[in-house]
């Protein structure tokens, strides 16, 4: 018996920060989780695989828009044509009833354990192999109970468990996700889980099988290298269980490093960092520029502005494209007790939550949107990274200078 398992499409989702982007190149990494959910597809076709396990987070939203809908549809179609059973789960994202999916009624489809409740269905496949698949969707955008409690215990059939959840964590604030713990799992002894919710891939356990096949097309620099799906295969006869991820997502994120020792020049500057721009495929670039102090003001603005990345990515093979770059401070500049105390006062002061809600409040009467950004933490650190670097230019040119005189 071959099976695929996939799970976190986030079919819609909506790719902030790219905008800059011209917008054919913004509409190709819109389409590109389309892209590798049709890969997975021919893949399943190409295979004749008996089975299809989506682990929830189909769309990025619990009301996806109907573009999203109809394609999804469209490719659950092409697999039961082909009389290959299909069983979905909703996830935290796209917890929905299941009237609301435009999905075609097919006896190869199932939706398993709406309203929350545990499920299982047994199926049998062309040669008489025997298999049972259990696992729960999601109604709400959080469960905050273990289910595994309710849960049966295994029969003499191969038994699929199919969860969208997240390990337990001793801060009782994040168990929200159906928490588990894998001795949970495999003290059940079904055969394979196959999870979904966390979008970097990880096996948990090879006794038995515990998988995250990890989202299927990375959205943003968080979420970097290859994508897919897992395929598997069982012996029918002793019930081993091989595994193998295939990459199916059209567009890499990778984020390599440069390191500046000194001055350098725009233009040699710019070869650095074509030369570090290397991939044997499309490829979505996040740059980051170790030794930042030891950029003029000037060069940070380059560096920094869209256009500059876009002359940049005219210049890399496989339509590449830079994104994003962003500065880190080298500690080889050596300030005095005295002088490293002022400097870390200085960046406690700025940074203090008071003094941060004051700034922000100041900009926000300019700039509405302001609140939004000031409430991102992934904002609140670009903004502390490019002040730190800033002070640390000043003082190595302080530096230079005290030391030149």
């Amino acid at each position: 018996m071959k099976f695929i398992h996939f799970a976190d499409a986030h079919l819609d989702s909506p790719f902030r920060g790219l905008s800059f982007l011209p917008s054919e190149e913004f509409n190709h990494i819109y389409q590109a989780a389309d892209q590798s959910l049709k890969r997975i597809v021919d893949l399943a076709l190409a295979e004749k695989v008996d089975l299809v396990l989506i682990a929830g987070d189909t769309f990025d939203s619990s009301q996806p828009s109907p573009r999203a809908q109809l394609f999804f549809a469209e490719q659950v179609k092409r697999l039961t044509d082909a009389q290959i059973q299909v069983v979905m789960i909703f996830g935290n994202h796209d917890h929905m009833k299941q009237e609301d999916l435009l999905v075609s009624p097919s006896p190869y489809f199932k939706l398993l354990g709406n309203n929350e409740t545990v499920e299982q269905a047994t199926f049998t496949t062309d040669a008489g192999f025997n298999y049972d698949v259990i696992g729960f969707s999601y109604l709400n955008n959080h469960i905050t109970e273990d289910k595994i409690p309710e849960f049966p215990a295994k029969g003499k059939n191969y038994t699929f468990g199919l969860m969208h959840a997240q390990e337990k964590s001793a801060t009782a604030s994040q168990n929200v996700y159906a928490p588990f713990t894998v001795d949970e799992l495999q003290n059940l002894n079904y055969d394979y889980f196959a999870l979904g919710h966390i979008h970097a891939r990880n096996n948990l356990s090879s006794t038995p099988w515990i998988v995250y096949p990890g989202n299927i097309q990375g959205r943003h620099i968080n979420e970097m290298g290859a994508k897919g799906c897992y395929l598997g295969e069982i012996d029918e006869n002793s019930g081993k269980t091989t595994i193998d991820f295939k990459e199916t997502g059209p567009i890499l994120w990778q984020g390599p490093k440069i390191n500046l020792e000194g001055a350098i020049s725009k233009a040699d500057l710019q070869a650095k960092i074509i030369a570090k721009l290397e991939s044997g495929q499309k490829t979505y670039f996040s740059l980051t520029i170790a030794g930042a102090q030891y950029l003029s003001a000037e060069e940070r603005d380059l560096v920094q502005d869209p256009d500059f990345w876009q002359t940049i990515s005219q210049s890399l093979p496989f339509a590449s494209q830079l994104v994003d770059v962003r500065f880190v401070v080298n500690t080889s500049l050596k300030l005095n007790d005295n002088d490293q105390q002022a400097f870390q006062a200085a960046k406690e002061e700025l940074f203090a939550p008071a003094e941060f809600k004051q700034i922000v409040s100041d900009w926000q009467k300019k700039d509405p949107e302001a609140a939004k950004l000031a409430a991102d933490p992934d904002f609140i650190a670009a903004v502390k990274n490019l002040t730190e670097v800033k002070l640390m230019s000043k003082l190595k040119g302080i530096k230079d200078e005290t030391e030149t005189n």
